[in-house]
């Protein structure tokens, strides 16, 4: 996995295909290849794609005892001037939408199109906020609550009763508060990009999911409505909707992307 030092942090990534450079900005407590690794062969026969691992996830180090927004920024556009000397076009779910944007607004010259998963603009929602202070909190409360609340956040009832008891448990036992997830998630406790939005240039898609108890589908409507000229699209899916919904997920990106 090749390095790009940014700022003093050897930033990892991977980079496959051919053609248009595209990045893929991850979410909290995933990474790169979590995230986007059963996606990437979708796209590689006609993109470069460049899946970096910001601060806190994969191999990229923390290098503070906070993360900060234009940190990530940086980490992730180092990553892609890296690979090309072009502009490129970027895909960010979650927090990886949050950095997405917050790239594009600050660097219209160099994200040519831009796709915002999942993300969001504000922290003032008192429900957000008492879901996310739960979220940071519970790990030096209770590991295990920590993992079964992450569970119930991250995927909609139906999918993850599908998985079946034994399934459940081997999901919830798989969920851990690395350091820096607790890092990631502070982040997502008090980000705030509403006075990027308007800065945005880049061809934009919006895509939310209705059934997402993480960061609610009102979230997506209100950055879409704040891009302007954006495309706007929905899935019912949970916040994962990587996984909960990975064809669909893909058709949507693929008839974006590809448009002339």
């Amino acid at each position: 996995m090749p390095t790009i030092d940014v700022n003093n942090t050897p930033v990892h990534y991977t980079t496959q295909g051919s053609g248009p450079s595209l990045l893929f900005v991850h979410g909290t407590a995933g990474n790169g290849e979590t995230n986007f690794g059963h996606l990437r062969e979708h796209f590689t026969d006609r993109y470069t794609v460049i899946t970096p691992d910001f601060s806190g996830s994969g191999q990229t180090p923390l290098h503070a005892d906070e993360l900060s927004l234009d940190e990530l920024v940086d980490q992730v556009t180092g990553a892609a001037r890296a690979v090309t000397d072009e502009p490129f076009d970027i895909v960010g779910f979650s927090l990886g939408a949050v950095v997405a944007a917050a790239a594009a607004a600050k660097h219209p010259g160099l994200v040519r199109r831009l796709i915002l998963i999942n993300g969001w603009a504000r922290n003032d929602d008192p429900r957000q906020q008492l879901a996310v202070d739960l979220w940071r909190r519970l790990p030096a409360i209770d590991a295990d609550a920590f993992a079964a609340y992450s569970a119930l956040l991250i995927f909609s009832p139906p999918f993850l009763a599908g998985f079946g008891s034994d399934g459940v448990k081997a999901t919830v036992a798989g969920i851990t508060a690395e350091v820096g997830t607790l890092r990631q998630i502070e982040l997502d406790h008090h980000v705030d990009i509403r006075d990027r939005l308007e800065s945005i240039t880049a061809r934009t898609l919006v895509i939310g999911s209705s059934r997402d108890a993480l960061i609610p589908v009102e979230h997506s409507r209100e950055i879409h409505e704040a891009v302007k000229g954006s495309d706007y699209a929905e899935l019912e899916s949970g916040h994962m909707v990587l996984f909960e919904k990975p064809a669909e997920l893909v058709e949507m990106l693929a008839e974006f992307l590809d448009r002339d």
